[in-house]
Protein backbone atom coordinates (compact mmCIF):
# COMPACT_ATOMS: atom_id res chain seq x y z
CA UNK A 1 0.00 0.00 0.00
CA UNK A 2 1.52 3.18 -0.76
CA UNK A 3 1.76 5.77 2.10
CA UNK A 4 -0.11 8.64 2.57
CA UNK A 5 1.36 10.67 5.57
CA UNK A 6 -1.76 12.95 5.70
CA UNK A 7 -4.28 10.40 6.00
CA UNK A 8 -2.00 8.66 8.53
CA UNK A 9 -2.19 12.01 10.41
CA UNK A 10 -5.90 12.46 9.89
CA UNK A 11 -6.56 8.44 11.22
CA UNK A 12 -3.77 8.94 14.31
CA UNK A 13 -6.05 12.49 15.27
CA UNK A 14 -8.83 10.47 15.22
CA UNK A 15 -7.32 7.51 17.56
CA UNK A 16 -6.47 10.38 19.90
CA UNK A 17 -10.19 11.68 20.25
CA UNK A 18 -11.70 8.42 20.05
CA UNK A 19 -9.39 6.84 22.79
CA UNK A 20 -9.55 9.69 24.70
CA UNK A 21 -13.19 9.65 25.41
CA UNK A 22 -13.09 5.80 25.80
CA UNK A 23 -10.69 6.31 28.46
CA UNK A 24 -13.16 8.72 30.25
CA UNK A 25 -16.38 7.23 29.48
CA UNK A 26 -15.21 3.88 30.61
CA UNK A 27 -14.17 5.46 33.69
CA UNK A 28 -17.59 6.82 33.78
CA UNK A 29 -18.91 3.39 33.10
CA UNK A 30 -17.29 1.24 35.84
CA UNK A 31 -17.92 3.37 38.39
CA UNK A 32 -21.59 2.54 38.00
CA UNK A 33 -23.08 -1.53 38.64
CA UNK A 34 -21.43 -2.62 35.41
CA UNK A 35 -18.60 -4.50 35.67
CA UNK A 36 -15.01 -4.66 34.11
CA UNK A 37 -17.09 -8.09 32.19
CA UNK A 38 -20.10 -6.15 31.38
CA UNK A 39 -17.93 -3.24 29.74
CA UNK A 40 -15.98 -6.05 27.57
CA UNK A 41 -18.97 -8.26 26.56
CA UNK A 42 -21.42 -5.04 25.44
CA UNK A 43 -18.12 -3.67 23.81
CA UNK A 44 -17.41 -7.44 21.49
CA UNK A 45 -21.38 -8.25 21.53
CA UNK A 46 -21.81 -4.36 19.00
CA UNK A 47 -18.71 -4.78 17.58
CA UNK A 48 -18.72 -8.77 16.87
CA UNK A 49 -21.74 -8.30 15.66
CA UNK A 50 -21.04 -5.30 12.94
CA UNK A 51 -18.46 -7.01 11.67
CA UNK A 52 -19.42 -10.91 11.25
CA UNK A 53 -21.01 -10.26 8.11
CA UNK A 54 -18.22 -9.39 6.28
CA UNK A 55 -15.68 -11.70 8.34
CA UNK A 56 -15.61 -14.46 5.24
CA UNK A 57 -14.39 -11.24 2.92
CA UNK A 58 -12.43 -9.31 5.18
CA UNK A 59 -10.37 -12.52 7.11
CA UNK A 60 -6.69 -12.26 6.38
CA UNK A 61 -5.95 -15.29 4.77
CA UNK A 62 -2.49 -14.75 3.79
CA UNK A 63 -1.08 -14.31 7.66
CA UNK A 64 0.06 -17.92 9.21
CA UNK A 65 -1.81 -19.34 12.00
CA UNK A 66 0.73 -18.18 14.78
CA UNK A 67 0.14 -14.77 13.61
CA UNK A 68 -3.66 -14.77 13.39
CA UNK A 69 -3.33 -15.87 16.78
CA UNK A 70 -1.21 -13.10 18.26
CA UNK A 71 -2.97 -10.33 16.47
CA UNK A 72 -6.66 -11.76 17.87
CA UNK A 73 -5.08 -11.65 21.49
CA UNK A 74 -2.87 -8.70 21.15
CA UNK A 75 -5.24 -6.40 19.39
CA UNK A 76 -7.80 -4.38 21.21
CA UNK A 77 -9.59 -7.09 22.16
CA UNK A 78 -11.06 -9.21 25.23
CA UNK A 79 -7.15 -8.95 26.96
CA UNK A 80 -6.51 -5.33 26.53
CA UNK A 81 -10.49 -4.39 27.26
CA UNK A 82 -10.14 -6.50 30.69
CA UNK A 83 -6.65 -4.83 31.97
CA UNK A 84 -8.16 -1.22 30.88
CA UNK A 85 -11.16 -1.60 32.39
CA UNK A 86 -9.92 -3.28 35.67
CA UNK A 87 -7.43 -0.39 35.92
CA UNK A 88 -10.17 1.96 35.73
CA UNK A 89 -12.14 0.72 38.24
CA UNK A 90 -8.87 1.06 40.67
CA UNK A 91 -8.21 4.42 39.78
CA UNK A 92 -8.54 7.49 37.58
CA UNK A 93 -8.80 8.40 34.02
CA UNK A 94 -5.22 10.89 34.51
CA UNK A 95 -3.31 7.73 35.45
CA UNK A 96 -5.33 5.61 32.69
CA UNK A 97 -3.80 8.42 30.26
CA UNK A 98 -0.11 8.31 31.37
CA UNK A 99 0.35 5.10 32.15
CA UNK A 100 -1.61 3.24 29.37
CA UNK A 101 -1.04 5.64 26.72
CA UNK A 102 1.79 7.43 27.68
CA UNK A 103 4.47 4.31 27.41
CA UNK A 104 2.69 3.11 24.45
CA UNK A 105 5.75 4.78 22.59
CA UNK A 106 8.36 3.06 24.54
CA UNK A 107 7.23 -0.46 24.19
CA UNK A 108 6.52 -0.14 20.71
CA UNK A 109 10.23 1.57 20.20
CA UNK A 110 11.49 -1.54 22.11
CA UNK A 111 9.58 -4.24 19.82
CA UNK A 112 11.07 -1.93 16.56
CA UNK A 113 14.42 -2.01 17.83
CA UNK A 114 14.29 -5.52 18.55
CA UNK A 115 12.81 -6.22 15.00
CA UNK A 116 14.70 -3.68 13.14
CA UNK A 117 18.16 -3.50 11.23
CA UNK A 118 18.87 -0.31 13.33
CA UNK A 119 18.29 1.36 16.94
CA UNK A 120 15.81 4.35 17.04
CA UNK A 121 16.72 8.01 15.64
CA UNK A 122 18.26 10.10 18.49
CA UNK A 123 15.39 12.40 17.91
CA UNK A 124 13.34 9.35 18.92
CA UNK A 125 15.19 8.67 21.84
CA UNK A 126 14.94 12.13 22.82
CA UNK A 127 11.26 12.11 22.56
CA UNK A 128 11.18 9.28 24.21
CA UNK A 129 12.82 10.46 27.39
CA UNK A 130 10.69 13.40 27.48
CA UNK A 131 7.71 11.51 27.04
CA UNK A 132 8.32 9.41 30.04
CA UNK A 133 9.83 12.09 32.38
CA UNK A 134 6.41 14.18 31.75
CA UNK A 135 4.58 11.12 32.64
CA UNK A 136 6.72 10.65 35.99
CA UNK A 137 5.64 14.39 36.68
CA UNK A 138 1.87 13.88 35.86
CA UNK A 139 1.85 10.35 38.09
CA UNK A 140 4.05 11.25 40.77
CA UNK A 141 2.29 13.59 42.98
CA UNK A 142 -1.02 11.09 43.42
CA UNK A 143 1.38 8.12 43.33
CA UNK A 144 4.03 8.46 46.47
CA UNK A 145 2.35 8.00 49.40
CA UNK A 146 -1.19 6.54 47.39
CA UNK A 147 -3.08 3.66 48.34
CA UNK A 148 -2.19 0.07 46.92
CA UNK A 149 -5.39 0.41 44.01
CA UNK A 150 -3.09 2.97 42.67
CA UNK A 151 -0.49 1.12 42.02
CA UNK A 152 -2.13 -2.29 40.97
CA UNK A 153 -4.33 0.07 38.41
CA UNK A 154 -0.94 1.69 37.05
CA UNK A 155 0.44 -1.96 36.76
CA UNK A 156 -2.89 -2.98 34.98
CA UNK A 157 -2.38 0.31 32.48
CA UNK A 158 1.25 -0.65 31.39
CA UNK A 159 0.27 -4.31 30.93
CA UNK A 160 -2.23 -3.03 28.37
CA UNK A 161 -0.12 -0.89 27.34
CA UNK A 162 2.62 -3.59 26.20
CA UNK A 163 -0.28 -5.57 25.02
CA UNK A 164 -1.33 -3.04 22.30
CA UNK A 165 2.14 -2.50 21.15
CA UNK A 166 2.60 -5.79 19.84
CA UNK A 167 -0.67 -5.02 17.74
CA UNK A 168 0.15 -1.86 16.73
CA UNK A 169 3.61 -3.29 15.75
CA UNK A 170 1.90 -6.12 13.96
CA UNK A 171 -0.06 -4.24 11.87
CA UNK A 172 2.85 -2.43 9.92
CA UNK A 173 4.83 -5.71 9.94
CA UNK A 174 2.00 -8.06 8.45
CA UNK A 175 0.81 -5.66 5.95
CA UNK A 176 -2.38 -6.00 7.65
CA UNK A 177 -5.16 -4.20 6.09
CA UNK A 178 -8.23 -1.85 8.38
CA UNK A 179 -10.51 -4.43 7.56
CA UNK A 180 -8.50 -7.19 8.02
CA UNK A 181 -8.15 -5.90 11.41
CA UNK A 182 -11.90 -5.49 12.52
CA UNK A 183 -12.22 -9.12 11.33
CA UNK A 184 -9.12 -10.44 13.43
CA UNK A 185 -9.54 -8.69 16.57
CA UNK A 186 -13.49 -7.87 16.52
CA UNK A 187 -15.18 -11.53 15.51
CA UNK A 188 -12.47 -14.25 17.00
CA UNK A 189 -13.11 -11.79 20.69
CA UNK A 190 -16.60 -11.77 20.69
CA UNK A 191 -17.38 -15.63 19.71
CA UNK A 192 -14.49 -16.67 22.94
CA UNK A 193 -16.12 -14.09 25.22
CA UNK A 194 -19.35 -12.96 24.89
CA UNK A 195 -21.23 -16.40 25.31
CA UNK A 196 -18.95 -16.96 28.21
CA UNK A 197 -20.05 -13.38 29.91
CA UNK A 198 -24.05 -14.02 28.95
CA UNK A 199 -23.97 -17.45 30.83
CA UNK A 200 -21.89 -17.81 33.36
CA UNK A 201 -20.25 -14.18 34.16
CA UNK A 202 -21.06 -11.90 37.42
CA UNK A 203 -22.83 -9.17 35.92
CA UNK A 204 -24.07 -5.69 37.08
CA UNK A 205 -26.88 -5.16 33.75
CA UNK A 206 -29.94 -6.18 35.99
CA UNK A 207 -29.08 -3.05 38.57
CA UNK A 208 -28.08 -0.56 35.54
CA UNK A 209 -30.00 1.98 33.81
CA UNK A 210 -30.74 1.32 29.88
CA UNK A 211 -29.74 4.32 28.79
CA UNK A 212 -26.24 3.67 30.22
CA UNK A 213 -25.77 0.03 29.39
CA UNK A 214 -27.17 1.39 25.85
CA UNK A 215 -24.53 4.09 26.13
CA UNK A 216 -21.24 2.08 26.70
CA UNK A 217 -23.13 -0.94 24.51
CA UNK A 218 -22.58 1.64 21.34
CA UNK A 219 -19.90 3.89 22.18
CA UNK A 220 -17.32 1.01 23.70
CA UNK A 221 -18.34 -0.95 19.88
CA UNK A 222 -18.82 1.46 17.42
CA UNK A 223 -15.70 3.85 18.88
CA UNK A 224 -12.70 1.70 20.55
CA UNK A 225 -14.04 -1.19 18.99
CA UNK A 226 -15.08 -0.55 15.30
CA UNK A 227 -13.74 3.07 14.56
CA UNK A 228 -10.30 2.57 16.22
CA UNK A 229 -9.79 -0.45 14.98
CA UNK A 230 -9.93 0.93 11.77
CA UNK A 231 -7.97 4.18 12.42
CA UNK A 232 -5.29 2.34 14.12
CA UNK A 233 -4.14 0.16 11.22
CA UNK A 234 -4.30 2.89 8.62
CA UNK A 235 -2.45 4.82 11.18
CA UNK A 236 0.11 2.21 11.74
CA UNK A 237 0.86 1.58 7.71
CA UNK A 238 1.10 5.54 6.74
CA UNK A 239 3.01 6.57 9.68
CA UNK A 240 4.53 3.40 11.33
CA UNK A 241 4.24 1.92 14.41
CA UNK A 242 6.40 4.36 16.17
CA UNK A 243 4.54 7.57 14.92
CA UNK A 244 1.13 6.08 15.85
CA UNK A 245 2.04 4.45 19.72
CA UNK A 246 3.46 8.41 20.01
CA UNK A 247 0.30 9.97 19.37
CA UNK A 248 -1.49 8.00 21.70
CA UNK A 249 0.90 10.10 23.98
CA UNK A 250 -1.11 13.05 23.78
CA UNK A 251 -3.99 11.35 25.35
CA UNK A 252 -3.16 12.19 28.41
CA UNK A 253 -4.33 15.95 27.66
CA UNK A 254 -6.77 15.19 25.96
CA UNK A 255 -8.62 12.91 28.29
CA UNK A 256 -7.62 15.32 31.28
CA UNK A 257 -9.51 17.86 29.76
CA UNK A 258 -12.72 15.76 28.88
CA UNK A 259 -12.39 14.31 32.58
CA UNK A 260 -13.39 17.69 33.92
CA UNK A 261 -17.26 18.07 32.52
CA UNK A 262 -17.97 14.05 32.60
CA UNK A 263 -15.91 13.00 35.92
CA UNK A 264 -15.32 16.18 37.91
CA UNK A 265 -11.88 15.12 37.79
CA UNK A 266 -9.35 18.65 37.54
CA UNK A 267 -5.28 17.96 37.33
CA UNK A 268 -3.72 20.06 39.47
CA UNK A 269 -0.70 22.35 38.10
CA UNK A 270 1.97 19.69 38.40
CA UNK A 271 -0.12 17.31 36.39
CA UNK A 272 -0.44 19.72 33.57
CA UNK A 273 3.27 20.78 33.62
CA UNK A 274 3.82 17.11 32.62
CA UNK A 275 0.76 16.86 29.86
CA UNK A 276 3.10 19.69 28.02
CA UNK A 277 6.15 17.92 28.84
CA UNK A 278 4.62 14.57 27.13
CA UNK A 279 2.85 16.62 24.20
CA UNK A 280 6.65 18.30 23.72
CA UNK A 281 8.17 14.80 23.40
CA UNK A 282 5.54 13.56 21.32
CA UNK A 283 6.08 16.66 19.20
CA UNK A 284 10.03 15.15 19.04
CA UNK A 285 9.05 11.50 18.04
CA UNK A 286 6.42 12.27 15.78
CA UNK A 287 8.26 14.44 13.58
CA UNK A 288 11.65 12.93 13.69
CA UNK A 289 11.69 12.05 9.64
CA UNK A 290 12.06 8.12 9.32
CA UNK A 291 10.20 5.46 10.82
CA UNK A 292 12.44 2.42 11.77
CA UNK A 293 11.88 -0.39 9.43
CA UNK A 294 11.29 -3.91 10.35
CA UNK A 295 12.65 -6.75 8.98
CA UNK A 296 9.97 -8.21 6.15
Amino acid sequence: MEQNRKLGLACAVGVLFVWSGFIVFSRAGVKTDLTAMDMTGLRFLVAGGVTLPFVWKWWPRHLPWKAVLLMSLCGPGIIYSLLMYWGLNETSAAYAGVFANGSLPVFTVLLVAVFSASLPSSSQATGLMVIVAGATLVGSAGFIGSQKSILLGVILFLAASAVLAVYIFGVRYWKITPRQALALVNVPNALAFVPVWLLFLPSGLAETDLSTILFQALYQGLGPGFAAVIMFALAATHLGPTATAGFSAAVPASAAVLAIPVLGEVPDYQEWLGIAVVTLGLTLLLFNGKEVRARA
